[in-house]
């Protein structure tokens, strides 16, 4: 009987830790992950930090290269999957070879939303979403080069620290009034904006870009109030758009994302999706949500490959992120959209933390600012939904542990009351 083959499109955190997962749970059948950059799979956030600051020390890779050979992993690199053909269950690779599959996962990732304004400038113009792009992008961060950033997201403002730390001039232009709008509250936004500023920085909010152009060499951008700004070089993050052209045209269910239901099969019985292409169904609400973290790509993969082998998937934790610039590790979990925020400690003195309420008190959200310890006991609460009493949160001498503890104690009496 020949045995089983799986086949993983997409050699990145969610491929590799896919292809592991079907290893760890005794899946002895062919695993075959294929990926369309010539590296073995890597981690991206080191991309905006020491992939740029310590190329000669940064590690990335997600697992060792004789890890593949030593778990029968077959890894084919530099080679895209071109088609997917649903009814003879084979995919056709850009080298014009097919593959069959028994069953499919696709982490295909996403890619950087294009701003044909700045792309029509040619050389000097960077977005960054891959090992290569990092690596184009180093000459340019030199002492004294002026780069502009275009965006105020997460890697925005990394890339922004990373540049100010290597001796670049950065100026910042966002269209939106709050840096990192989509997942920080605004008074942490507001303070790293200042702490930008303090290291020479310079911050364009609120003011959309209009034109762009070459002059004289240089690279000029003109803001809608007017102001002109000229650099050498220029980085843009506007968003990511997911990588759904196989799914589209095999006919699987796309909505800003490959479909997926909670065990992140897609409309096809057969096929499944995971990490920032997939858009997960909530079961309770019917929504869909897609998130382009670190963490999910890692939950999303461990769970398709147990579903691909009819293993029931652990439960996820609530939301979680980080960010590392100025110095600074902060750490995101829960909602950060919460109408109250609570600030334990100062933000200019960190460590620091702050708790994000919702219009019933209870704690929805919490951050931590160089002070990590704290998120695994920030998280169980998160997760409960605590109701704590707001001086108990601003006294650091209360510790989460506790507070966490408590509230499990708490909640385990109340249901073996029921």
């Amino acid at each position: 009987m020949n045995p089983s083959i799986f086949v993983i499109v997409g050699a990145g955190q969610a491929g590799a830790q896919a292809a592991a997962e079907l290893r760890r749970q005794g899946f002895d059948g062919r695993v075959v992950l294929i990926g369309d950059e010539a590296h073995a799979p890597y981690e991206r956030p080191p991309l905006s930090k020491d992939v740029l600051l310590r190329p000669e020390a940064a590690r990335c890779t997600i697992h060792p290269n004789s890890f593949y050979t030593e778990n029968a992993i077959e890894l084919k690199l530099g080679v895209a999957v071109t088609a997917i053909d649903t009814a003879a269950r084979t995919v056709t690779l850009s080298d014009g070879s097919t593959l069959s599959f028994d069953k499919l996962l696709l982490t295909t990732g996403a890619r950087a939303r294009r701003l044909p304004m700045l792309d029509a400038l040619g050389d000097g113009v960077h977005t960054l979403r891959t090992l290569d792009d990092a690596r184009r992008l180093m000459p340019a961060l030199k002492p004294g080069s002026r780069v502009l950033l275009v965006g105020a997201g997460v890697i925005g403002l990394e890339l922004a620290s990373s540049a100010a730390d290597l001796g670049a001039q950065v100026t910042i232009i966002e269209q939106a009034t709050q840096a990192m709008m989509r997942c920080s509250p605004p008074i942490l936004s507001a303070h790293l904006c200042d702490l930008h500023r303090t290291r020479g920085v310079v911050l364009h909010m609120g003011v959309p870009l209009t034109q762009a152009a070459r002059e004289n060499g240089e690279i000029v951008l003109t803001l809608s109030d007017g102001t002109r700004i000229v650099g050498d070089a220029v980085i843009y993050g506007i968003g990511a758009v997911p990588d759904t052209g196989l799914a589209v045209a095999a006919g699987l269910t796309v909505e800003n994302g490959i479909v997926v239901d909670g065990r992140c099969r897609t409309s096809h019985p057969d096929i499944y999706a995971a990490g920032d292409v997939a858009c997960q169904r909530d079961g309770p609400t019917g929504q869909t949500v897609r998130r382009e973290t670190w963490e999910n790509a890692n939950n999303q993969a461990i769970a398709a490959a147990r579903a691909m082998l009819g293993v029931a998937p652990d439960a996820n934790g609530e939301p979680w992120f980080w960010t590392d610039q100025c110095g600074l590790n902060i750490q995101f979990v829960g909602d950060m959209s919460a109408p109250e925020w609570l600030v334990r400690g100062q933000l200019d003195a960190p460590p620091c933390m702050l708790f994000g309420l919702d219009a019933e008190g209870a704690l929805v959200g919490a951050i931590t600012v160089n002070q990590g310890r704290e998120m695994h006991s920030a998280k169980q609460l998160v997760a409960k939904r605590a109701h704590i009493a707001r001086e108990v949160l601003l006294d650091a001498q209360q510790p989460l542990r506790s507070l966490a503890r408590d509230i499990s104690l708490a909640s385990a009496a109340y249901t073996a009351e029921m």
